[in-house]
């Protein structure tokens, strides 16, 4: 029997989403730092807005719901998946106030985008949009891609417990330090390292490619915030195709593969393990899936002679197969070409890539190398099973930080979340055929929102029907959040619903 959920629940996630809240409201305050420094007055008012809102918002339910009571595992999840929905429409405010976005839907969807590090934009005039706007949409990714309940972990939570499960609701499973809110001010310490040391890289090499300085480190910032978040946004309309610039390309393509890996790996790298890269199932499959696709791309692509010179088959077919595994979505081509262009074959197998994506616990998207690695090593086990002897003895372990055996549970886990990736793209394929897109592109613009890419075919647009709009704002919020705390908050109200008292 469902039971109702009783007012003290109600309290419980309320008080711990007002925490969230308002841990969102302050980082409004970075953009109206950057429009007063450039002299932004419209845009500096715009975010004061959305502060106050967000403000008000945060303090209202700490207030009314305050209560001293710690999260359970189901609170904490609907506390997350929540958070996501409320940081999506406060940081819209900003963003519909500017002009720049047609509807508060529209500024919605930009939001999500960015907050899941998928990259699909419905902005109008990009290349005109504020300093201010413009370094909120590329923070998005940066705040998204580390966890928006990892805010409220670093300066709000005090409790372990609760906070724990706050991190596990938004798909992180992995501590890499005893306590869990250590491990939070860690992934923030680590992000801001690699920003400054991502933002001069960047910045150098925009100077070098003829850009004014302090353009040059404002772009950088946006570029490294959005790529190393596995998110595709850029401070032009035309993404990294802008740039026109083989070493700006290389550079992006270093911090692309750099943020989609497990932030455990990173803490290992910092505390001088590097032949973790080199063992852990993660990086392994990562590499050989990356290798695997590229050559059938180079092969799809070689038939139809789309890129007949080496270094233009680098340069567009590698950088794009990299940028949709890592589920990072940077496009140095425009959207058309990748239906124009392409064929099926280098299509289909960009497809596969931006729905494997790549490491858990990073700020990539998609099913993850991990489940891969584990899904396989489970295969072998059976097909070893099958060929020894009954009397044999079979062992699958696997390296991912420490030696672990291959168990029913884990397999269990991994194909579920697998199934469930599967269904969602396929979902949001029928659903943009029922608009009457043709299939290929409806499960390629599906995929890239589920599997939080960033690249389109030409579907996403603000003409799109509204409805397609929806569903791809509920596929980037699932497929960020690996639908477990999605599951929760569904149980959740269908038990406030038809639950018994």
């Amino acid at each position: 029997m469902i039971l109702r959920p009783r007012l003290e629940e109600v309290k419980i996630i309320g008080y711990y989403l007002g925490k969230i809240i308002l841990g969102l409201a302050f980082t409004m305050l970075i953009p109206v730092i950057i429009g007063l420094a450039f002299k932004e007055l419209n845009p500096t008012f715009d975010f004061l807005i959305g502060f106050e809102a967000a403000l008000l918002f945060g303090f209202f339910l700490t207030r009314v719901c305050h209560t001293e009571k710690d999260l359970n595992w189901m609170q904490g999840m609907i506390v997350v998946s929540l958070s996501w929905l409320a940081a999506m429409a406060l940081g819209a405010i900003p963003l519909f106030l500017s002009g720049h976005w047609k509807s508060s839907l529209d500024a919605c969807f930009e939001m999500m985008s960015g907050l899941s590090t998928t990259g699909l934009v419905l902005v109008q005039d990009l290349d005109h949009l504020s300093f201010a706007h413009n370094l909120w949409r590329h923070l998005g990714p940066f705040i998204g891609g580390q966890g928006i309940a990892i805010v409220a972990l670093s300066f709000f939570v005090k409790g372990t417990s609760g906070a724990f499960k706050m991190y596990v609701g938004e798909a992180r499973e992995e501590k890499l330090l005893p306590n869990v809110i250590h491990t939070a001010r860690f992934i923030w310490l680590i992000s801001i390292v690699y920003l400054v040391l991502g933002t001069l890289a960047l910045g150098i090499t925009g100077i070098l490619n003829g850009i004014k300085p302090a353009n040059a480190f404002f772009h950088g910032a946006c570029i490294f915030m959005a790529g190393f978040d596995t998110a595709g946004f850029a401070p032009q309309s035309q993404n990294i195709l802008y740039y026109h610039s083989p070493a700006f390309e290389m550079v992006t393509m270093f911090f692309m593969v750099f943020g989609s890996l497990n932030f455990n790996l990173h803490y290992q790298l910092w505390n001088g393990n590097r032949r973790e890269i080199f063992k852990n199932i993660e990086t392994r499959t990562l590499f050989i899936s990356i290798m695997l696709t590229f050559f059938i791309v180079t092969v799809g692509l070689n038939q139809l002679n789309v890129y007949p010179k080496a270094i233009l088959l680098f340069r567009k077919g590698f950088f794009h197969l990299l940028s949709g595994h890592t589920t990072t979505g940077y496009m140095t081509i425009y959207a058309t070409q990748f239906i124009n262009e392409w064929g099926s074959l280098a299509l289909v197998t960009l497809i596969c890539a931006m729905a494997l994506g790549s490491c858990a616990c990073s700020t990539s998207g998609g099913i993850k190398m991990l489940r891969v690695g584990i899904m396989f090593k489970a295969l072998k086990e059976d097909i070893k099973r099958i060929i020894l002897p009954g009397k044999a003895v079979v062992v699958e372990k696997f390296h991912h930080i420490k030696d672990v055996f291959v168990e029913d549970r884990s397999v269990r886990a991994a194909f579920l979340i697998t199934v469930s990736y599967l269904v969602l793209y396929i979902a949001g394929a029928l659903i943009g055929m029922f608009f009457g897109y043709p299939f290929l592109s409806s499960l390629f613009e599906s995929t890239s929102a589920a599997g939080n890419v960033g690249f389109s075919c030409g579907i996403t647009d603000t003409a799109m029907p509204t409805a397609l709009k929806i569903t791809y704002i509920i596929q980037m919020w699932a497929g960020r959040l690996e639908f477990m705390s999605i599951f929760a908050l569904i149980g959740f109200v269908m038990a406030s619903i038809r639950g018994k008292k």
